[in-house]
């Protein structure tokens, strides 16, 4: 499963046991218990595998990360060149140098390797934070979209089906469809 797919999941899994503690919690409880006791309560679920695959909004942002990932791998990929031709001149050069110029050979080239690094935790770290932002920009509009879409539904909890969190489903009250549809159908219309 793909790192966004986890990070989806583990947001959504931590909001509904939130939300099943704040609901159950004592004081809290429905005031019809009758209701939850005759077992009335609906619970619906969609598949998060689904909704990545798509979700025309969560394409394109998915897109979008990946050019932005090429983009750092080229900046990357040229600074190990530059490296690489110092390192290479380095060498060439190395018995013909002085003391003095061999230090300074090995001054820029710690340089350029301090540089690289710099660049490769500043990359990682600029890509987590916009992963993070677009993933919780994604975790919105579904939770919006949801809250509007069960107006009419009435059921007490949407969960996300991960294969690796729920063990047994009915796929009779399975809204992925729905919610591939609704998503894409708000997404549409504001383009």
């Amino acid at each position: 499963m793909k790192p966004i797919s986890w990070v989806i999941n583990g947001v959504l899994a931590i909001a509904v046991i939130v939300l099943y503690f704040l609901h159950f919690k004592a004081g809290n409880m429905p005031t019809n218990r009758a209701a939850l006791i005759k077992g009335s309560m609906k619970i619906a679920y969609f598949e998060i595998d689904s909704i990545e695959n798509n979700y025309i909004y969560f394409k394109e942002l998915k897109a979008s990360l990946e050019t932005k990932e090429e983009a750092y791998t080229k900046q990357l990929d040229a600074l190990n060149k530059q490296i690489s031709i110092k390192e290479q001149e380095y060498e060439k050069l190395r018995p013909k140098l002085s003391s003095i110029e061999l230090s300074n050979r090995e001054e820029e080239l710690n340089k350029l390797y301090i540089d690289k690094s710099t660049l490769a935790q500043k990359i990682t770290q600029d890509l987590q934070v916009e992963r993070e932002n677009r993933l919780f920009e994604i975790k919105k509009k579904i939770d919006d979209y949801l809250a509007i879409y069960n107006k009419d539904k009435g059921f007490a909890y949407i969960f996300s089906n991960d294969p690796g969190l729920m063990y047994y489903k009915d796929n009779a009250y399975d809204i992925t469809a729905d919610v591939i549809k609704g998503l894409n159908e708000a997404q549409t219309a504001k383009k």
